[in-house]
């Protein structure tokens, strides 16, 4: 998983995948973006994108609060 293959896809299905990532192989977001070479910045931009933001309490991608 690289930052070309996920620019290609559909971002809703990039939400799934990261997600399952970070369930499953990676206990932060930084050890996401460091075990698959992934720029922070850009991620969260691609995230926020769809309302989207890391909620580390979680561990997980969710819905941007519209407090």
């Amino acid at each position: 998983m690289d930052r070309t293959q996920l620019e290609r896809m559909d971002i809703h299905m990039v939400l799934s995948i990261l997600n399952e990532k970070l369930r499953i192989e990676c206990d932060s977001l930084e050890a996401l973006l460091a075990r698959y070479e992934l720029d922070g910045g850009w991620l969260s931009a691609r995230m926020a994108q769809i309302g989207y933001r890391y909620d580390s309490h979680s561990n997980q991608f969710r819905a941007a609060s519209t407090r």
